[in-house]
């Protein structure tokens, strides 16, 4: 358990804004600008605009590290030489018309065969293909592409910061229970179960890979220099060369069965130094990770997986529904995220409510196995508009670690209820004062109780059927309220009135 003087510390650490200077960058207006050409030009659905943007984006990335190594070493070997020269970044800038359409649609259609891009690359361009038909607007976007200045300033890069602007223009999902979880809560998350350098870290459910970006700037902060991050540069300069090596190549692994989410969440970890990520297409909850269930395990899982739902019973990995007998996604999930932690692993995931309570036998037993097979350390019981405008279904996040290496099962459960997050609760969203965070961060390392928080034991858990739901054993204040006796009431009432009788019988005389 972590000292108060280090989770203040991380608090300092969440609460640290590295991309602030991303809006005067200039950069939010280019991206804005793109998505305004591609609307006009006929690319009305946010999902293609934001997929033909990473297209053309990983090219011009691509082509221009290409030529750096280039000139840094001359036995390298380029990406774009040979028939694959054509397909550089530079040769599409001085085309237009057909030309231009038909040269970005060969390249689009064909760089996953590409024998020098790296797996994840093909991956991106797995049957991809061009869907800016309008000429001039496919010029115009290469245009605007071209002359972004994505170059480091002071230290800090802004490309990360940009798709992720880019990806918050997704507001056509929030089909089949997935939608965008919040960035503040994705960080709130990430700083309670604190990943370290060393960590195995997954999202079986990654959408645009939020969760694992925010636990690699987590590591980040915790290894940069405390100078460099009041100057805003989250570097990692305190990592160890080994650290480095083994959380670009092996700490990060994320799964989703939607093709257009992986290439995004590729993109996405690419900006961010992450282009060796283990990112793959499928549903962990019919696939399994190679050889035996459950195959590899994590020391960490962090996961918003969807909420509706249900699978084919045929398709299910029978080890994973054994016992269970269920189609529910979100408890095929919850016991997915068991199964997959190594001993002494922690997890950190977002539930429906309707995971909390109820007599449903799937559902209890995994409250029973979170319970007695794992330490469940917290509920956290969020605000029911938080993924507004997404849906307004009511969520909680558990923490949990898993028994072994030293870890004993629950003992005692913190119980967190967030009633503000720093924004309203309508579809807007827009910022208030009002946050529950800090102070549950705050209270997050000694388990402290207060207005928000308190503990519950396991007997009163098992008393309950081990509901999880706050209402079920929060505090009930009742006031007692002393009233006088009727005759004490009586009496003052006749006292008054005599006073009145008296006061007016005065007033006469004097009239």
């Amino acid at each position: 358990m972590r000292s108060a003087a280090e989770t203040k510390s991380n608090i300092a650490k969440l609460n640290l804004e590295p991309n602030s200077n991303f809006f005067s960058s200039g950069l939010r207006q280019k991206v804005d600008q793109l998505m305004n050409m591609l609307y006009a030009g006929g690319v009305n659905n946010p999902m293609d605009s934001i997929e033909q943007i990473s297209y053309l984006l990983f090219l011009r990335l691509l082509s221009e590290k290409d030529e750096q190594l280039a000139q840094l070493d001359k036995k390298y070997k380029r990406v774009f030489s040979g028939q694959w020269s054509k397909y550089a970044w530079g040769n599409f800038v001085t085309l237009t018309g057909d030309n231009l359409f038909n040269a970005v649609r060969d390249a689009i259609e064909k760089l996953h065969e590409l024998p020098s891009l790296s797996e994840t690359g093909k991956l991106l361009f797995s049957r991809a293909t061009l869907k800016i038909y309008d000429r001039p607007t496919l010029r115009a976007v290469i245009q605007g592409i071209h002359e972004l200045d994505l170059a480091a300033h002071e230290g800090h890069d802004f490309k990360g910061d940009m798709y992720e602007y880019l990806l918050s223009q997704l507001s056509a999902s929030g089909t089949n229970g997935q939608f965008r979880t919040p960035r503040h809560i994705i960080d709130m998350i990430v700083a309670l179960v604190n990943p370290q350098p060393g960590h195995r870290i997954c999202d079986p459910a990654c959408g645009t890979a939020g969760f694992l970006i925010s636990a690699f700037n987590y590591i980040l902060r915790q290894h940069t220099k405390p100078a460099d991050l009041k100057r805003g540069l989250l570097d990692g300069s305190l990592l160890k060369p080994a650290q480095w090596k083994f959380l670009e190549e092996q700490a990060i692994t994320g799964f989703d069965n939607d093709a257009n989410m992986v290439k995004l969440s590729i993109l996405n970890l690419y900006l961010h130094q992450l282009e060796k990520a283990q990112i793959q297409m499928m549903n962990p909850l019919t696939t399994g990770i190679g050889g035996a269930y459950p195959g590899q395990r994590f020391d960490i899982i962090l996961a918003n997986p969807p909420f509706a739902g249900k699978v084919q019973d045929e398709s299910i990995l029978s080890d994973l529904n054994y016992k269970l007998n269920t189609r529910a996604t979100e408890l095929l999930f919850l016991k997915w995220f068991i199964d997959h932690l190594a001993p002494g692993g922690r997890a950190g995931v977002i539930v429906p409510n309707g995971v909390l309570f109820g007599a449903n036998n799937a559902a209890s037993s995994l409250r029973e196995m979170l319970v007695l097979e794992c330490e469940l350390q917290a509920v956290i019981s969020l605000p029911s508009g938080v993924f507004k405008p997404y849906s307004g279904v009511g969520t909680a996040v558990l923490i949990f670690r898993k028994t072994g290496a030293g870890i004993k099962p629950t003992q005692s459960v913190w119980f967190y209820e967030i009633s503000a997050d720093g924004f309203n609760l309508s579809d807007t969203r827009a910022p208030i004062d009002d946050n529950d965070i800090p102070d549950l961060l705050e209270k997050w390392h000694s388990r402290a109780e207060g207005k928000n928080s308190f503990l519950v034991s396991v007997a009163d858990l098992k008393a309950k059927n081990y509901e999880l739901l706050i209402s079920r054993y929060r505090q009930q204040v009742t006031q007692i309220e002393n009233h006088d006796k009727p005759r004490d009431i009586v009496d003052e009432v006749l006292n008054l009135e005599a006073k009145i009788i008296k006061l007016a019988q005065s007033l006469r005389e004097k009239l």
